[in-house]
């Protein structure tokens, strides 16, 4: 799972419930939108934390950003009822997420499997976007090797609760750890990662609390969707937006060389940070936020 890189917030964020016409939402919200808002929708196992890092210096460039919870996810909540995470109701929430926000015209940002929701959210014909980011997003099932990892976790939630899930999970952390210590908790984390681990009290806590806030529903539906989701990159090509794919140097759920072409495909901008796998969101925020701050000015300017 994607590691926070801080988990002290600067005073100048507003973490509150954001309530939309498909209910409220824990949201982490900075900045004044003096240059435009965007929307940031996190990945399987994550939460709105994830994006701790990009919050300051993307609202000192002018920007709103604003963090979600989503449906099921750490501190919004949801029910234990699997039809309500089909990924037409995420995309639906996101819709209803920006168009809750009540300034218009909304970039979107989708890491991970946000990624495949806010696809399915731009698709839906409906949503005030300004532009879409996929961030290590890519553009159908993830790859067969994280496949695996997936269904091993999908196996585990049918059978076991999820401090179970946990403390198996971190055993197995210890047995496969490579250089930076890949995590079992995230099928998307690699068993060779090279970006550092984040080293700071209280996160292990943290990422313990997050998990089991998770509804186990959400899990199986989700990890289910990334084992099937078909390519719908053409359908996206077609979307009149502007669109930037991001991602590190190394990505173990799509590789690299999928985000290459998807980005080309799709005439989108394409960006890889430096440093970073599959969250330069975490593991690069500087580098990541200064790159979305471009892109969405690109798009801004007349």
């Amino acid at each position: 799972m994607s590691r926070p890189p801080m988990l002290e917030l600067p005073q100048s964020v507003r973490a509150y419930r954001l309530p939309t016409a498909r209910g409220s939402f824990a949201v982490l919200d900075a900045g004044d939108a003096r240059r435009g808002t965007a929307l940031l929708v996190p990945g399987f196992t994550g939460s709105k934390e994830d994006f701790n890092g990009l919050l300051e210096p993307l609202a000192d460039a002018g920007w709103r950003v604003v963090a979600v919870d989503g449906r099921g996810q750490h501190e919004t909540g949801g029910p234990g009822d699997e039809s309500a995470y089909a990924l037409r109701e995420l995309a639906a929430d996101v819709v209803a997420q920006a168009e809750a926000l009540g300034t218009g015209r909304v970039h979107l940002v989708g890491h991970s499997f946000g990624g495949l929701v806010s696809r399915a959210a731009v698709l839906g014909g409906a949503g005030p976007w300004a532009s879409l980011t996929l961030m290590s997003s890519g553009p159908a099932a993830i790859d067969t090797g994280q496949q695996e990892r997936t269904k091993m976790l999908l196996d585990a939630l049918a059978v076991m609760d999820m401090e179970g899930i946990w403390r198996a999970m971190q055993e197995l952390d210890v047995q496969e750890a490579g250089p930076a210590g890949a995590t079992a908790t995230d099928p998307t984390a690699g068993p060779a990662a090279t970006a550092p681990r984040t080293v700071q009290p209280g996160l292990d806590e943290f990422l313990h609390r997050r998990w089991l806030a998770n509804v186990p529903e959400l899990l199986l539906v989700t990890g289910r969707q990334m084992l099937s989701e078909p390519d719908r990159v053409a359908e996206l090509a077609a979307v009149e937006l502007p669109k930037l794919v991001v991602s590190g140097e190394v990505d173990y759920a799509w590789p690299t060389a999928w985000l290459d072409a998807m980005a080309e495909r799709l005439g989108a901008r394409r960006e890889v940070i430096a440093g970073a796998e599959h969250s330069p969101n975490a593991e690069q925020p500087a580098a990541t936020a200064a790159v979305l701050d471009d892109f969405w000015g690109s798009v801004e300017r007349p």
